[in-house]
């Protein structure tokens, strides 16, 4: 089914697991505490680095493979995480944003999990609350109405990765 060896996914997954446990930790520190807003940075690069070494995995794969999605995943959150750092004076967009980039973060940490257990991306797509996409869009159009936030990262860039997760 794929040309990838399967010790090479279980080295990227045990790698992102541990990451994303360090990032949840860093999350849940900065949780309600609006003046830590730049350590969101240290969460970005550290997703992008994620995001980045899922998508040159995924190229080894077929497009219905779980590690399609987890690039993709990983890539939202990164944004998300991206557009909350740039926000300034309205702590309770940032408490919002916090906590679903922990629910998000745990949930990509989950599917890393599948990931090593052979799930495809249709199990990772299901794995997606309703709630949590309603949330998600949400903080979304909260973006695109924050100037700040939007000159530097397009909303589409949101709309473009939801669309290849197939949640919106």
């Amino acid at each position: 089914m794929s040309n990838i060896d399967q010790d090479i996914v279980k080295d990227f997954a045990a790698e992102s697991k541990a990451v994303l446990h360090d990032l949840v930790d860093l999350l849940q520190n900065i949780e309600g505490d609006f003046s830590q807003v730049q350590q969101l940075e240290e969460y970005t690069q550290k997703l992008d680095r994620i995001a980045g070494g899922a998508k040159s995995l995924a190229f080894l794969v077929p497009s219905e493979h779980a590690l399609h999605m987890i690039a993709d995943y990983a890539a939202l959150c990164r944004v998300v995480g991206d557009k909350t750092s740039q926000i300034d004076g309205n702590s309770q967009l940032y408490d919002i944003c916090v906590a679903l980039l922990i629910d998000a973060t745990e949930t990509l940490s989950e599917g890393i999990g599948a990931l090593e257990d052979g799930g495809s991306a249709a199990d990772l797509r299901n794995s997606f609350t309703k709630t949590f996409l309603e949330r998600l869009r949400w903080v979304s159009n909260q973006f695109a109405t924050d100037s700040k936030a939007s000159k530097k990262l397009d909303q589409n860039e949101i709309d473009n990765l939801l669309k290849k997760l197939g949640m919106f």
